[in-house]
């Protein structure tokens, strides 16, 4: 059982993964601390992405040779093959390390084993400490480990009547600036953007991250266009701003597979009612975000497709987990709402709407 100062010590490490600036993806965000036998610190350490020392290989750099006889606190099961760097195990038993202390074991079926590894050289292991904060910290990348394929958030802009865009097909702006910009921020926690071939054919939209004045991030997400349909190539999104692929799919399935292939793990789905309801229906959306304008518009195009839903008692209704009014940022706005939901928390759609017919 894990003492009170190792409890201690993971909450730190804790702190140390979710170090601000480390990059949400491909790899998980780790923290290490290791502890002297009187549970003083001897080194702190975490990992700050791909291609750079894991956690526990960061922290026993700094510490060492006072790291032989140490115990090891880190947020995820350490790792045992050897990929752009080698197995933390190995450098944990190579250090001298008596005890380990995990909070999370690993669910990469790539990188697991670590534990064993250590307890068959006679080190004392000892897993699941915190682990709920820990999978915290690597939500996203957590789940798609579990499930093998991106998680998907739905983003949908829409008027108090659930429109998406005016009969005419204007749709800027439903949302408020102030919207549009938390949009940004959202885009900027995920790693791919996807749309269908009609959104690009239509809107043509940039599909980049951009600060409030415009200026583009420096990291941008790929831009994923699913859907059978030819595009011209002077549609925005093939521009050199960013990283574009085609999926030539009107199935939600196959498009998640072949991101996940990518190193995907968060997908922003941005594309009209038909693509969302195929996602939607599949059972592929883990969560929601809209945001809601105070505007009536009366007719124009629905938010979302056809869910088969034609009863009452059928309907989707998924779980509210935050409520945020955003203050208006431009003049003559009102404040917006954005609602975060989880699809799963309520009733989902009991039928499987047909693929993206619309993603063509």
């Amino acid at each position: 059982m894990a003492t009170p100062v190792e409890q201690g010590a993971m909450r730190r490490a804790i702190a140390l993964a979710a170090t601000p600036g480390v990059p949400l993806g491909p790899n998980p965000r780790v923290g290490c601390v290791l502890l002297a036998d009187d549970g003083s610190t001897i080194a702190e350490g975490y990992h700050r992405g791909a291609g750079t020392g894991h956690a526990e290989v960061d922290a026993l750099a700094h510490a060492g040779a006072a790291a032989r006889g140490a115990t090891a606190v880190v947020t995820l099961e350490p790792c045992d093959h050897t990929g752009r760097t080698g197995p933390c195990s190995v450098a944990l038993l190579e250090a001298g390390v008596r005890r380990v202390v995990v909070a999370q074991p690993d669910p990469n079926p790539v990188a697991a084993g670590g534990a064993q590894r250590l307890r068959d050289a006679g080190v004392d292991v000892e897993v699941g400490v915190l682990e709920e904060e820990s999978r915290a910290v690597n939500r996203v990348w957590t789940f798609a480990m579990d499930h093998g394929r991106p998680f998907v958030t739905w983003k949908l802009a829409t008027t108090l009547d659930g429109r998406s865009a005016a009969a005419d097909g204007t749709s800027r702006w439903v949302s408020s600036q102030a919207a549009r910009e938390d949009t940004h921020r959202l885009r900027a926690l995920v790693d791919t953007m996807l749309v269908g071939t009609g959104t690009i054919a239509v809107d043509d939209p940039l599909l980049t991250v951009r600060e409030p004045d415009g200026t583009p991030l420096s990291r941008q997400p790929l831009r994923a266009v699913m859907g059978l349909r030819d595009l011209p190539a002077e549609r925005r999104v093939f521009n050199d701003h960013a990283e574009t692929v085609h999926l030539r799919t009107r199935d939600p399935r196959e498009a998640l597979t072949t991101l996940y292939a990518r190193d995907r793990q968060h997908v922003f789905l941005e594309g009209g009612p038909t693509l969302a309801a195929a996602f939607l229906g599949a059972g592929l959306v883990d969560e929601v975000v809209a945001y809601v304008a105070p505007v009536f518009l009366g007719a124009g195009l629905s938010s979302v497709g056809d869910l088969g839903v034609t009863t009452i008692g059928d309907a989707f209704r998924p779980r509210v987990l935050d409520v945020a009014v955003l203050d208006a940022a431009g003049p003559g706005e009102e404040p917006n709402v954005r609602l975060t939901l989880d699809p799963r928390g309520g009733t989902a759609p009991t039928t499987d709407p047909s693929p993206a017919e619309g993603a063509h």
